[in-house]
């Protein structure tokens, strides 16, 4: 028969367990905006602390960097939503020069003078072949109809995704900001909270902080590098706005997909038909040679050390943190599989080398 104590045992566990459950069910909406607070918060901690020296009060160096951080992004975010903007006037007014110069002409006359072109064109066609002249002002009619039926029809779901973004980095600032004060709080409290000898809590945990640390130095590091190179050769082979182009492409290099391809792909096609496909080959090879080296070389090496983990084991946990989590199994994954391999450690410390080998022979 059971006693009470194990009665009150079984009870209370069983309850922590549904109310862990209800709560899970309650966050699970918030639980992207609050891993990327968390992760923000892990970013800006070393300057926190550095902050923390002349302003003494966790209240107001928790507000100081909030606001620092919302302005980090939204500024950016309105200075390229109006490069953007700039550029594309600037490219509408290039567009509009080049067929008041005979522009579409000559690239008819050069489309149907290539000798790889030309059969496409008349085959898909029926022979007649494909008049830019004639047949482009129809094709401009029928893709701006497209554009604006897409747009209205979809103006709803851009609006609706547009306030949700506004409302998730709100969330993000806000928990950013209580954890910049309050998370050595709860860091503590969670240590407290973890059934581990003291010494265990350490390997765990440090192993987490050395882990993320690698991971986002890793990203930043080789996103810069990225960034960098292509610039270079975008200025070295003569792209217009190269120096905005370079920024963009180490934006993109922190992407999961795409990546810097996502800019120096159309700048090799504007110097083929411009330039020559010659220098533009050349700039492909200059990017996809440099974009090698640093996805398979720098970065594994820079992520690698402080994580502990081999090359592979690092590969599989950020391609299956995407895969599982998103972007932010980029971070999520090599975590994962660092805590992990700490807690193996802890086990092989702690129960493994307890148990002796039995002696062999009989006693006498």
């Amino acid at each position: 028969m059971m006693d009470r104590e194990r009665i009150v045992q079984v009870f209370f566990f069983g309850f922590l367990a549904l109310m862990a459950y209800e709560l899970y069910a309650l966050m699970t909406p918030f639980l992207m905006p609050i891993a990327w607070a968390i992760l923000l918060a892990f970013m800006v901690h070393p300057a926190q602390l550095e902050l923390r020296k002349f302003v003494k009060s966790r209240t107001w160096t928790a507000v100081i960097i909030t606001i620092l951080v919302a302005t980090g992004v939204i500024w950016p975010a309105i200075w390229l939503s109006t490069r953007l903007a700039t550029e594309g006037q600037n490219l509408y007014t290039q567009a509009n020069d080049f067929v008041k110069i005979g522009g579409i002409k000559q690239v008819n006359d050069w489309m149907h003078s290539s000798p790889y072109l030309a059969p496409i064109l008349r085959h898909y066609n029926g022979g007649r072949g494909f008049d830019l002249n004639a047949d482009a002002p129809k094709f401009f009619v029928e893709g701006a109809q497209g554009t604006s039926e897409f747009l209205i029809k979809n103006l709803t779901g851009v609006a609706k995704n547009l306030v949700t973004a506004v409302i998730d980095f709100s969330i993000v600032l806000m928990i950013f900001f209580y954890l910049l004060r309050d998370g050595e709080d709860y860091y503590k409290l969670l240590r407290e909270l973890t059934p581990l000898h003291e010494d265990d809590k350490a390997v765990v945990y440090d192993t987490l902080t050395s882990t993320l640390s690698a991971v986002m130095r890793g990203l930043l590091l080789t996103a810069l590098i990225q960034g960098v190179a292509i610039g270079i050769g975008l200025l070295v082979a003569g792209v217009p706005y190269w120096a905005f182009l370079a920024v963009i492409a180490a934006a993109c290099g922190l992407l999961p997909f795409g990546g810097t391809a996502i800019v120096w792909g159309p700048a090799v096609i504007y110097l083929g038909y411009f330039s020559g496909w010659t220098i533009a080959i050349v700039l492909a090879v200059w990017c996809l040679i440099w974009v090698a080296v640093i996805d398979n070389f720098l970065k594994p090496l820079a992520m690698r050390h402080g994580t502990g983990l081999p090359t592979i084991a690092l590969f599989f946990g950020i391609a299956g943190g995407l895969e599982a989590y998103g972007p932010i199994g980029i971070f999520g994954g090599p975590a994962i599989i660092s805590i992990f391999a700490s807690l193996l450690r802890v086990y092989r410390k702690t129960y493994a080398t307890q148990r002796k080998p039995r002696r062999a022979g009989r006693k006498e």
